[in-house]
């Protein structure tokens, strides 16, 4: 997914605030399932981050555009974990800026427990796979 960095994503310097990235990411997530037609919360399940790693290698600033990628790396069946990595694309070649390793569980947001991945999903996260 692509994403031009807005003056309301700055701080003072123009300089990307580093809680953003995480936004990029979620609309990553996000856009995946309305590129695919479905809502990412469907009959009260939906996906809630468990664990989270960042690692921020270098800093975007105002106007620069980047790229989120998004790709499986592991899954069980109520449990998947995501490597999203954000890059800078005003290069002739993209420049890794930011990765996070992200672990979404599948929960039932009306009993609040941990469910199976239904076949929904799956179907989406099968497209993730081996980006």
């Amino acid at each position: 997914m692509r994403i031009r960095v807005y003056y309301e994503d700055t701080d003072c310097g123009g300089i990307v605030y580093h809680s953003n990235y995480l936004k990029y990411c979620e609309r990553a997530r996000s856009e995946a399932f309305f590129k695919s037609g479905i809502a990412p919360l469907q009959n009260g399940i939906g996906f809630v981050v468990k664990e989270m790693q960042i690692c921020f290698d270098y800093p975007a600033k105002l106007g620069d555009l980047l790229e989120v990628q998004t790709q499986i790396i592991g899954q069980k069946s109520a449990s998947l974990q995501l490597l999203q990595t954000i890059y800078l694309t005003n290069f002739e070649i993209p420049k890794k800026i930011f990765s996070a390793t992200i672990t979404l569980v599948c929960m039932d947001s009306k009993t609040k427990k941990i469910t199976k991945i239904p076949q929904w999903a799956q179907t989406i996260f099968d497209t993730l796979k081996g980006y």
